[in-house]
């Protein structure tokens, strides 16, 4: 099943209802399952999140596309090393490993932030003491 940008917005604009502050008799909800962070963003760089109980068709192709995305880091990884061990790596080579690289940690990280806060929905005292995920972040979602 193949997912359209626009209807990766439409769900993501439902979703969000359930984000918004609620007021007694504006209908919102309290939804009993925590939201996840999938590991693809919307046409416009917007992160996308999903409702659920975890065991739907969208969570299995999230957790697909995050083995993929973890099995790809683990094969550029081997690049990395028997690039580097070359003498003779150019440097337009160099910087497209450093940017293939790039891309792979901020996919291996997104599935962190997504796997941790789940584990942290089940379980709340794995938060530090200050009841940080762990501590401050920088840089861009995407």
């Amino acid at each position: 099943m193949v997912i359209s940008p626009d209807e990766v917005d439409d769900m993501n604009h439902d979703i969000a209802k359930h984000f918004e502050p609620s007021s007694e008799g504006d209908g919102a909800e309290e939804h009993p399952d925590p939201a996840r962070l999938l590991p693809w963003s919307s046409a416009d760089g917007n992160p996308c999140y999903l409702l659920g109980d975890g065991t739907g068709h969208i969570s299995r192709v999230a957790d697909d596309i995050e083995c993929l995305q973890l099995g790809m880091a683990d094969d550029l990884i081997g690049h990395a090393d028997e690039l580097l061990a070359c003498q003779g790596a150019s440097d337009r080579e160099l910087r497209f490993l450093a940017r293939g690289l790039t891309d792979c940690l901020r996919d291996v990280r997104r599935v962190a932030k997504s796997r941790g806060a789940r584990l942290r929905a089940v379980d709340p005292s794995l938060d530090d003491e200050g009841g940080n995920d762990g501590g401050s972040e920088g840089g861009s979602e995407a």
